[in-house]
């Protein structure tokens, strides 16, 4: 295969051509909703209402920061690891996540907020845009390093539209609780991620061997990423639950769960060390796999000690994964998962699947109320039929969906990107920002890049 990685016509084409649909896309259908429009002062009259601070900014806003921060600083240097990728890490990350966002508002727009006429986006739609985009950067993490700029954005704009669908058909047809994503986020954006990988698998990686590793600073900034989606991680999980006790309760349980990953992952890293020393892998992925596992049942009565289980559970899961499954992966299944998505977001969605469904057909007004049971599913008087065991299997069938979507879009859009013209490039430049970025020039004691004889330099 003859490789060209010069992006000089096919980057700003692409870029351009999407912006400017997505400029005449968004001119036609995409309007303020209430909250957001001048008429909230009529609005206001209307509903009685005596201050602004009924307006739902004031209660999304906060969440949305914390989200928007987790995807584009947490999960950005969360792949800065790789020590000659942390540009395109980092770099790729925000490309991808800004055109996602437009394009997911566009598409859960017309799925879900379209009135006839006009998409009417609000703080809620923001959101959800950036939980989509969210499941992206999931997926990148599995071909991080061996596609080109090209490739992610075509992904993206593939995996935006089917992560729409799935959700639309979970949350509005079979109306499953995961107000944090473990099934429609995690686990969807890590299965569609590792397929493309497999489809797009590379037998002669190994010549960029010495490239896939990190280095001690480059470690470093990926725990930078770490510490950002740690903290932020009860904001994701709750940001769109009902106000009150559920969005309460969302903050809770995951702030739980996610203390208990950290000290099982920490546990288990040093008891897998033949000398039992921590692996910097390990505490960079396995100890947020606690908030992965508490998506899907964060607003529901798991209770405390539910949730410390569940953080147990997904830190125990997760670094196992690290050491046993990634390798395994690559030489039996031949998925090359680079940032070790599997096991911080695939097996702990799983997990939170799971949980899902046995935590929903267990519930009981004991647990919630009459009327906190009716408000935590929302029975209506129009499902005479809903039971909690219904509930649970719907559950079950939204984690199926999910994997379904997932694996069958990740077999196309790989197919897709096989194809020759878009950029990539060859197995022995892989994890080279070089190959795509201007570097500044280093001393040649400290440099890290071209002056490497290792390196071939990429073909004009």
């Amino acid at each position: 295969m003859i490789w060209n990685t010069n992006l000089r016509w096919r980057l700003p084409i692409v870029c351009l051509l999407l912006e400017v649909a997505l400029i005449a896309l968004f001119g036609v259908f995409v309007r303020y909703e209430m909250d957001a429009d001048p008429h909230w002062l009529e609005e206001k009259v209307i509903k009685n209402l005596s201050t602004d601070l009924e307006n739902e900014f004031y209660y999304r806003y906060p969440s949305f920061q914390d989200v928007h921060v987790m995807i584009f600083v947490g999960f950005g240097f969360l792949m800065t690891f790789l020590q000659r990728y942390g540009y395109s890490s980092v770099g790729f990350n925000f490309l991808l996540a800004a055109f996602g966002i437009q394009w997911a508002l566009l598409m859960q727009g017309w799925l879900q907020s379209f009135d006839g006429r006009y998409i009417l986006v609000n703080l809620e739609n923001l959101i959800n845009a950036d939980f989509c985009v969210g499941s992206v950067c999931v997926a990148f993490g599995a071909v991080l390093g061996k596609v080109s700029p090209v490739q992610l954005l075509i992904m993206t704009l593939f995996q935006v539209t089917l992560f729409s669908i799935n959700e639309y058909i979970l949350l509005n047809l079979l109306e499953v609780k995961d107000s944090g994503g473990s099934m429609t986020i995690h686990a969807f954006g890590a299965y569609f991620g590792l397929t493309v990988a497999w489809i797009l698998y590379r037998p002669n990686l190994h010549h960029s061997k010495e490239r896939q590793s990190s280095t001690y600073y480059s470690d470093l900034f990926a725990m930078i990423g770490t510490l950002f989606l740690w903290m932020y991680w009860p904001s994701f999980n709750s940001a769109i639950s009902n106000h009150g006790d559920a969005q309460h309760r969302a903050v809770i349980n995951t702030y739980c769960s996610l203390a208990a990953c950290v000290l099982t992952s920490v546990a288990l890293s040093s008891a897998l060390h033949r000398k039992g020393k921590l692996d910097m892998v390990h505490i960079q992925n396995a100890t947020l796999a606690g908030g992965v596992g508490l998506g899907t049942v964060a607003e529901l009565m798991v209770l405390p000690f539910g949730s410390l289980i569940i953080g147990f559970i997904c830190g125990i899961v997760s670094t196992l994964g690290f050491v046993y499954l990634t390798p395994f992966l690559e030489s039996r299944l031949r998925i090359q998962d680079t940032c070790g998505v599997h096991n911080l977001h695939g097996i702990p969605g799983i997990i939170g699947g799971i949980a899902g469904a046995v935590t929903a057909s267990i519930a009981n007004i004991d647990l919630y109320g009459e009327e906190g049971l009716a408000y935590a599913f929302g029975i209506e008087r129009s499902k005479l039929n809903w039971s909690p065991n219904t509930q649970g299997r719907f559950q079950a069938a939204g984690l199926f969906v999910s994997l379904a979507m997932a694996l069958v879009g990740g077999i196309i859009v790989g197919v897709i990107l096989r194809l020759p013209f878009w950029g990539q490039a060859p197995d022995e430049n892989c994890f080279e920002d070089a190959v795509y970025w201007e570097i500044p020039r280093e001393p040649k004691s400290t440099a890290l890049h071209s002056e490497d004889s290792s390196i071939k330099p990429p073909e004009p």
